[in-house]
C-alpha cells in the first residue's frame, strides 16, 4: 500500500535560487513539449509519447546548456506527467493539458537518488535540506514532490510504499448515511447535524480589501508583487482551515462507522446556480467526499455512493411513500401515508443509509451466484472507466424496496 505524508522543508537563499531554477527548467519543458504535441497533432493528426519526449532531450541541452543545471530525472518526470495527462484526458478523466504559469504553484518531482536524514532531505544538485519530519515513515520512499506555494513556502510530499496488500473492505458493523448541504455541512443517519463553517465567507471582507489594494498596484511594481503575496495568504489561510475542518470530520466519520454511504452529487452542475454557486464551492463537497474514499479503503472499511437521482429527501424512510415536490425551504414535513413527521436532511441520511445496505446485500446475492468467496463490499459492481461511482443506483432500477413502493 502506498502512503503520502507532506512536510515543510526550509531552503537556504542559494537552495531557493537552485530551486527556481529546477522549477523554471520543467515548467519550460512541459510548455515545450506540449506546443511540439499539439503542432505534430495538427500536422500527423498523432501525438508523442513518454519515449518521444525523452527522446529529444539531449538535443535539447546542447541547444539550451542551461537545462542541465536542472537533475535529467526531474525533466523525464515532466514527460511521464505530460503523457498521463493526455492519457486522462483522452479518457475523460481531466481536461486537456494546459500550459503553465510562472505565477501560481510550482513543483517538481524527484523518482530516485532522494535520502532522508534526521530533520532533513538529500536531494540531487540541492544539498541538504531541512524539513520538519513530524512523524517515522514505513516503506520504501518512492517519489519526492518538491512544490512551493503561491505564498513562497516550501513543502515536500513523501511517496512511500510500505509493501502491504491493500486492506480487503468489510461490511460488518454500524453503518451510516451522510447527507451533505450548506446550513449544515454533514447531516447523519443517526441525527447527528454538524454544522457549515462558511470559511470563505467569514473571511471575504479581508480578502476584498486585500484585493482592491492589489488591483491599485502598477503592474509589474514590486509592490504588487507583494501584494499579491498578501492576497494568496489569506487563500491560504481559508484553504487551511477547509481543510483542516475536513480532515477531522472525515477522521471522525471513518473511526466510528464500518460502512459510509453518501450521494454521488455532480458539484460542477449545482454550481451553475448562481445564487448557491459561492456557497457550494466554499463547501468543498467534493474534497471531503474523497478524503472520506481513501481514509475508509485504508482502514479497511467500506465506502459506497448511491446515485444523484435518488430521492433521498422526498421518500418516507418508514413507509417509502414519495411525494410528488419538497422545496428547498421546506426544512420538515409529514408523510401523508404513515402520518411520520420528518426532519428533511435525516430523513435524506437515512434513505441514502438504507439505500447503500440494499446495494450491498445485492452485490452480495451477486457475488454468490458466481461462485466466488470475494467480499460483497460492492465495488467493481459495474465497472467503467473514469468514473467517481463504482455502484449506479436509481429509483427504477428493479428489486429497490423504493421501486416496489412506487409500483404499488
Amino acid at each position: 500500500m502506498r502512503n503520502v505524508a507532506k512536510v515543510r522543508i526550509y531552503p537556504t537563499q542559494v537552495q531557493k535560487k537552485r530551486f527556481s531554477q529546477s522549477f523554471g527548467c520543467a515548467r519550460w519543458w512541459w510548455n515545450w513539449a506540449l506546443n511540439l504535441n499539439n503542432q505534430t497533432y495538427k500536422a500527423t493528426g498523432k501525438g508523442l509519447s513518454r519515449q518521444g519526449y525523452n527522446d529529444l532531450l539531449p538535443a535539447l541541452k546542447i541547444e539550451f546548456p542551461w537545462l542541465k543545471d536542472c537533475y535529467s530525472q526531474v525533466l523525464q518526470s515532466v514527460s511521464l506527467n505530460l503523457s498521463r495527462a493526455f492519457i486522462n484526458f483522452f479518457e475523460e478523466r481531466a481536461k486537456y493539458p494546459n500550459f503553465k504559469s510562472k505565477q501560481g504553484k510550482q513543483s517538481i518531482q524527484y523518482p530516485q537518488s532522494v535520502k532522508l536524514l534526521a530533520g532533513a532531505i538529500k536531494l540531487p544538485k540541492i544539498g541538504v535540506v531541512e524539513a520538519k519530519l513530524h512523524r517515522t515513515f514505513d516503506g520504501d520512499l518512492k517519489t519526492v514532490t518538491i512544490s512551493m506555494s503561491c505564498t513562497g513556502k516550501y513543502y515536500a510530499a513523501l511517496l512511500f510504499d510500505d509493501g502491504l496488500p491493500t486492506a480487503t473492505p468489510k461490511v460488518e458493523g454500524k453503518a451510516i448515511g451522510v447527507d451533505l448541504g450548506l446550513t449544515h455541512f454533514a447531516i447523519t443517519s443517526d441525527g447527528s447535524k454538524f454544522e457549515n463553517p462558511r470559511h470563505l465567507k467569514k473571511r471575504e471582507k479581508n480578502l476584498k480589501r486585500k484585493q482592491q489594494k492589489l488591483s491599485r498596484k502598477a503592474k509589474g511594481s514590486n509592490r504588487r508583487k507583494k501584494a499579491r503575496k498578501i492576497v494568496a495568504r489569506v487563500h491560504e489561510r481559508i484553504t487551511n482551515t477547509r481543510k483542516d475542518f475536513q480532515h477531522k470530520l472525515s477522521r471522525k466519520l471513518v473511526n466510528e462507522n464500518q460502512v459510509i454511504v453518501v450521494e454521488n452529487l455532480a458539484v460542477k452542475n449545482l454550481i451553475k446556480n448562481h445564487n448557491l454557486a459561492s456557497s457550494i464551492s466554499d463547501s468543498g463537497w467534493s474534497e471531503f467526499t474523497r478524503q472520506l474514499k481513501y481514509k475508509s479503503e485504508k482502514e479497511g472499511k467500506t465506502y459506497l455512493e448511491v446515485s444523484r437521482f435518488f430521492p433521498s429527501s422526498k421518500t418516507c424512510h418508514v413507509c417509502l411513500n414519495q411525494i410528488s415536490s419538497l422545496p428547498l425551504d421546506v426544512r420538515s414535513w409529514t408523510c401523508s401515508n404513515c402520518h411520520t413527521k420528518h426532519d428533511r436532511d435525516i430523513n435524506a441520511a437515512t434513505n441514502i443509509r438504507d439505500e447503500g445496505k440494499r446495494l450491498l446485500r445485492q452485490s452480495s446475492v451477486q457475488v454468490l451466484a458466481l461462485g466466488t468467496s470475494a467480499t460483497a463490499s460492492g465495488e467493481s459492481v459495474r465497472p467503467k472507466r473514469g468514473r467517481k461511482t463504482s455502484v449506479e443506483a436509481t429509483v427504477y432500477e428493479a428489486g429497490s424496496p423504493h421501486y416496489i413502493a412506487l409500483s404499488n
